[in-house]
């Protein structure tokens, strides 16, 4: 078998990968969601939930994989873990802040520029189907979310997403930095270690009881989040950061077609055409060949 071949093959299995991490991540939100409709469940609970399902997934099926004493050796995996949870975290403060459409616009330009970043740190070479991909579907999320409705002005809470949409950009640099040495178990626990130490606290302190339903959809949308995760980091593996990234991209569209099939809500004409600008982008994303090897 040619070198070439296994490239390609590998990349279209990483490519399928991406597609399934996305699923899990819109099956993620839609579970949170119905949970938020079955009572006052603290956003800090759900988030260690995750992070400690995800552990469970990564004891159960990657022990032989997983170096735990690597989280405190490796200082790469420390600076993933880190900034990780500081992310999840300022993701959740800007939704509520600004409101998830316009933190979810804000937020999720870190496509571009993790795709701007790789070329200078890593050395990837942003093709034109990429470039293509990364302003369509960016704009067709600006479509899908409204985020400057009513008017809203520009402020510091703006900036805040901004950053921290560079520091996902930089994280995902960081896990394609970390699989030369380091297996995707082991990457995805960093982010699961360390951002129980920022959420476990809050989450013990704000913690009241639940009815059953609600532990098991806890559970199930942990289970999808931390599969979603892992299989996305796996699949940074070989694919480019702005290719995986571009991938990415279609949860905000899944999330909102979930909303329409389970929650009664309805697209807009211009929410379509974000929705075919999101398609469009990540197909450019996925049907960009890889560079010869």
């Amino acid at each position: 078998m040619t070198t070439s071949t296994v490239s390609a093959r590998s990349r279209r299995n990483s490519l399928l990968l991406m597609l399934g991490s996305a699923v899990c991540f819109i099956t993620n939100v839609l579970l949170i969601r119905a949970l938020a409709g079955m009572g006052n469940v603290s956003i800090w609970v759900v988030t260690s939930a995750r992070f400690v399902v995800g552990l469970a997934i990564i004891l159960t099926l990657y022990r032989s994989h997983f170096r735990p004493t690597h989280l405190i050796t490796n200082r790469k995996l420390i600076e993933r873990g880190l900034l990780g949870g500081l992310s999840a975290l300022t993701y959740y403060y800007t939704v509520a802040t600004l409101g998830a459409g316009r933190a979810t616009f804000i937020n999720n330009t870190y496509v571009i520029w993790g795709g701007l970043i790789a070329v200078w740190v890593l050395r990837e070479r942003l093709r034109p189907a990429l470039i293509v991909g990364a302003v369509a579907t960016p704009a067709g999320l600006g479509f899908l979310t409204n985020p400057f409705a009513d008017g809203a002005a520009t402020g510091f809470l703006d900036f805040i997403a901004l950053i921290n949409a560079v520091a996902a950009a930089w994280i995902v640099i960081t896990i394609r930095q970390l699989h030369a040495r380091e297996h995707s178990s082991t990457i995805f626990a960093a982010q699961c270690v360390f951002g129980l130490l920022l959420c476990g606290g809050p989450a013990i302190a704000t913690f009241s009881a639940l009815p059953a339903a609600s532990w098991l959809i806890l559970a199930l949308a942990g289970t999808c989040a931390g599969t979603g995760q892992l299989l996305m980091t796996r699949a940074f593996r070989d694919l480019s950061v702005a290719e995986g990234s571009l991938l990415q991209m279609l949860v905000p569209l899944g999330i909102a077609a979930g909303g329409v099939a389970f929650f009664g809500e309805h697209f807009t004409a211009w929410e379509l055409v974000g929705g075919a600008l999101i398609l469009a982008g990540s197909l450019a994303s996925a049907w960009t060949k890889p560079a010869n090897p």
